[in-house]
């Protein structure tokens, strides 16, 4: 149902009875490119502040009661639209939106909690300053646009944050939230006309003027290539610690989100750079080995946006790359794609729809993003259409019309001990003499853009009819059914029909906990080599396999257990399943295949400095643990991974992964009985194949002995923020008090949690703080997580000490615990929402020997915990004399 209302409201509705969850999403048409002088990152500071109260709820009243309803709230803000959205239980449809329609309607926009949220936001600053991504990201844009606003950060700057005063907030929302910028979407577990009569309710009665349209300056015809290159070079006396890897990325610009040659544009990017079959990641990382990851996308926002490819070179190659990265672009100018290239790039934009229809969240947001920046759902149909009917020449001829050097733009992050030669030729005299040989200066003219689509108006289409193919589950939940396997394993399948899609599931005992410091990464290796030849199948036919499901297929490792996991298309299960086998049971561990990978894996190691917050927890688990294997890391260490190789990687698997020890899950539309025929036949071929039934030894590792006294350790970063970890030794599957330290940690995170409200609210130290309980076939562990500024890390430690003191010594109040369960349930139904968790849970499970259905008891298990045995975990387990730190920073 899609309804106007009188005051210019647009609401989206969609039943769908799938699961016991909906969600609600208001989206605002204002974004950072509709900020005026004075105003970079006005729009996002909103994003916060109408989270922060209003008249009827006080600071953190609305994030309690939505994680007190068992949901998710959450926001993000982009260069063209606002978006506030909850993910919550179906009994509490009404309130999830009379709290949205309080926040848009009612926000009091307090001005100490305007001083205290700026102060977050310039943290959220300082930790965007740690991601190379967002940071190329961030030089691109700078690059590409001259004058338009999208050259400017969305988030804004220190000092334009800290600038922000409470009558510039007020006469910005009084200028830019009223109805008729609003579109509410709601999808799940309701009734339409009940929802309707809701959002009549609390949104009807809501009349605001609406301001004349933002003008935006609009950004003249580039001229030439331009370039932005970032060189790091850190102090000594700070860590020395700079970018491990390059990153570069190419734009061009292209027309808007409604402009007829869109679709073709996305093409040529799946083409060129999406999925590991596509042309670039084929050429130049798997044959030529020039990068390590490369991609190709479309940006199309509602203004004209950027064509771009990009990735991370590998080590000394920086030019070589982007040359070949170059020379590819101007390939696809000259050369003309195969069918298959091309239909099987149309398959998978088309499939997008439908894993996005698998999660209510995911549904709303494809509603909301087509009624608010296409101006209309039927967009939808229309782009598909449009995508459809494109031909291999039009292709070609949107790469001849947009990929062309004058329109170039190139950013480029250079990693620390970079040769001085990049450097000098990535000018925009070198980028324009590379550029020169590749591809032509100048392009055609635009075509003219597609007329808008209709406005909304009241009553005219449903959902239904702009969105073909939609469908709701009124049916009740199969049984699953168990078969046992040729060879002694065992197979899980749940038929889930609402969605034609299907996840797999293959685990084993074993993992990082089975590895030693002379062989850890190995399990990490044997899963990026699983599927790299398979059965007489190369890499590259592996590739084009699973790009021809519109799927996945990844080898799992994880601390106690390996495995394979895949997703595709239902109508693809014969295909899929002879695919996901292959590569299960039959992998040939190619020699060049194990060598790239193995190089690969070794990069990662070297590029681990690029991401602080993992290797502080890398950092705690390796103070934390001093025997047992959770002192490794996942990905290994470079002497360890360096002496792997296939003969290795054979034996280990042979010995380490019997069929016995199998369990495989299959959640989807599917037919059970026909799953366990075919898989009967490929389990019984390996077992006469020779492979093992029974494991060479049973994996004991040792029993870690909790700390008797404090531990500390710090890795000296240049980064912008500290990366803080403590935490203590944890629970296992089968501890009693595993479920009551989960909701320890509920209490403590989360943005109505504890930590949240103290560190972050009341104090701004921080825009990142979290508590997380870690469970194993072994203990775990227990920890809490901060990013905060340097001169704020001492603060931070005592503000995290003091509240984990509080729990410890106070008894939790019953009102507390319950919306803490309320919470842990709540977001334990919406994650089931995907197939391949709930594939996931019943394997692990399994495996773990708690029940292959533990994951439907667990609402059981979280309702009995009582506040006594909360108050004894935390007793037990956060003991003070036993705390391990880590610290990653400056």
């Amino acid at each position: 149902m899609i309804q106007t209302l009188p005051n210019g409201l647009t609401a989206i509705l969609v039943e769908s009875h799938a699961a016991p969850v909906v969600a609600l999403q208001v989206w605002v048409k204002v974004g950072a490119a509709d900020e005026g002088p004075g105003e970079a990152g006005l729009a996002h500071l909103h994003e916060h502040m109408l989270f922060k109260g209003t008249a009827r709820r006080g600071p953190g009243a609305i994030a309690r009661e939505v994680e007190g309803r068992g949901g998710e709230i959450n926001a993000w803000t982009s260069h063209d639209q606002t978006v506030y959205h909850l993910v919550l239980g179906a009994p509490f449809f009404r309130d999830g939106l009379d709290i949205l329609a309080d926040a848009m309607r009612a926000s009091a926009f307090d001005e100490a909690e305007l001083g205290r949220e700026t102060q977050v936001v310039v943290e959220e600053i300082k930790r965007s300053e740690d991601s190379p991504q967002r940071r190329l990201s961030r030089e691109l844009f700078r690059a590409a646009y001259a004058q338009h606003p999208y050259r400017l950060p969305v988030i804004g700057t220190p000092e334009s944050v800290l600038s922000f005063t409470r009558p510039q907030i007020l006469d910005f929302y009084r200028r830019h939230y009223t109805p008729r910028h609003l579109t509410v979407v709601a999808v799940g577990d309701f009734e339409e006309a009940t929802a309707l009569q809701a959002v009549e309710e609390l949104f009807g009665d809501w009349h605001a003027p609406t301001a004349a349209p933002v003008h935006r300056t609009p950004e003249p015809p580039q001229q030439g290539p331009r370039v932005r290159v970032v060189r790091e070079a850190p102090a000594p006396d700070n860590g020395g610690a700079g970018l491990k890897e390059t990153r570069l990325a190419l734009a061009f610009h292209i027309p808007e989100l409604l402009h007829p040659d869109v679709p073709a544009l996305d093409l040529l990017a799946v083409v060129l750079g999406q999925g590991e079959s596509a042309r670039l990641p084929r050429t130049l990382t798997r044959e030529q080995r020039l990068f390590t990851e490369v991609y190709a996308y479309g940006y199309t926002p509602r203004d004209p946006g950027l064509w771009v490819a990009g990735g991370t070179p590998t080590p000394g190659c920086e030019l070589a790359a982007l040359d070949a990265l170059i020379a590819s672009l101007g390939r696809s100018r000259t050369e003309l794609f195969g069918a298959g290239e091309l239909a099987k790039a149309k398959h998978l934009l088309e499939s997008e729809q439908v894993y996005q229809h698998e999660t209510v969240q995911g549904w709303a947001r494809k509603l909301g993003f087509y009624e608010t920046m296409a101006g209309s759902l039927e967009a939808e149909a229309a782009y598909q259409a449009r995508l459809q009917s494109v031909t291999l020449p039009e292709v070609q001829a949107v790469a001849r019309r947009y990929l062309c050097a004058d329109r170039a733009s190139l950013a480029v992050l250079l990693a620390q001990g970079t040769a001085e030669r990049p450097e000098a030729a990535l000018s925009e005299a070198g980028l324009a003499d590379m550029l020169s040989q590749r591809l032509p200066a100048t392009p055609a003219p635009f075509n003219a853009p597609l007329p808008s689509p209709a406005t909304s108006s009241a009553g005219r289409h449903t959902v239904a009819e702009a969105v073909p193919g939609l469908r709701a589950s009124l049916e009740p939940r199969p049984a699953l059914q168990r078969f046992a396997l040729p060879g002694g394993g065992t197979l899980l399948v749940r038929r889930s029909p609402e969605v034609p899609l299907v996840a797999l599931r293959a685990v084993y005992l074993g993992g990082v906990r089975g590895e030693t410091e002379a062989n850890n990464g190995l399990t990490a290796l044997l899963s990026r080599t699983l599927t790299r030849g398979a059965a007489g199948r190369s890499a590259n036919d592996i590739a084009t396999a699973i790009d021809d499901l519109a799927g996945s297929l990844h080898g799992a490792s994880g601390r106690n257990s390996f495995g394979l996991r895949a997703e595709f298309l239902s109508r693809h299960l014969d295909a899929g399943l002879s695919l996901f086998t292959d590569c299960l049971l039959h992998p040939d561990f190619p020699e060049a295949e194990v060598d790239r990978e193995r190089a690969q894996q070794l990069q990662d190691i070297h590029a681990r400095d690029d991401n602080p917050s993992g290797l502080a927890f890398e950092l705690f688990a390796k103070t934390l643990y001093t025997v047992h294997p959770s002192r490794l890391s996942p990905g290994g260490e470079a002497a360890s991974v360096a002496a792997l190789d296939a003969a290795v990687l054979r034996s280990a698997l042979r010995e380490r992964y019997p069929l016995a020890g199998l369990t495989l899950s299959v959640v989807g539309d599917v037919r059970p009985e026909e799953v366990h025929a075919k898989l009967r036949v490929a389990l019984a071929a390996a077992a006469q194949d020779g492979r093992p039934l029974l494991a060479a030894a049973p994996l004991h590792p040792p029993a870690e002995p909790r700390p008797t006294s404090p531990r500390h350790a710090r890795r000296t970063l240049a980064k912008a923020q500290s990366h803080l970890v403590l935490g203590y030794l944890g629970t296992s599957l089968r501890d009693p008090a595993r479920h009551a330290l989960e909701l320890l940690s509920t209490v403590l995170s989360g943005q109505g949690g504890r930590l949240f409200i103290e560190l972050r609210d009341k104090r701004s130290l921080a825009y990142s703080v979290t508590s997380l309980s870690i469970d194993g076939l072994e203990p775990g562990y227990f920890a809490v997580y901060i990013g905060t500024s340097p001169e704020k890390e001492a603060a931070a430690l005592a503000g995290i000490r003091d509240e984990l003191a509080k729990v410890r010594d106070g008894r939790l109040p019953e009102d507390e615990l319950a919306r803490a369960k309320q919470n842990l349930i709540g977001t334990h139904a919406i994650g089931l929402q995907r197939r391949a968790s709930v594939a996931g849970s019943l394997a692990l499970d399994h495996l773990y020997g708690l029940g292959a259905e533990a994951y439907l008891h667990y609402d059981q298990e979280v309702h009995a915990v009582t506040a006594e045995a909360v108050r004894e975990a935390a007793q037990t387990y956060l003991d003070p004399r036993g705390e391990v730190l880590a610290e990653v920073g400056p």
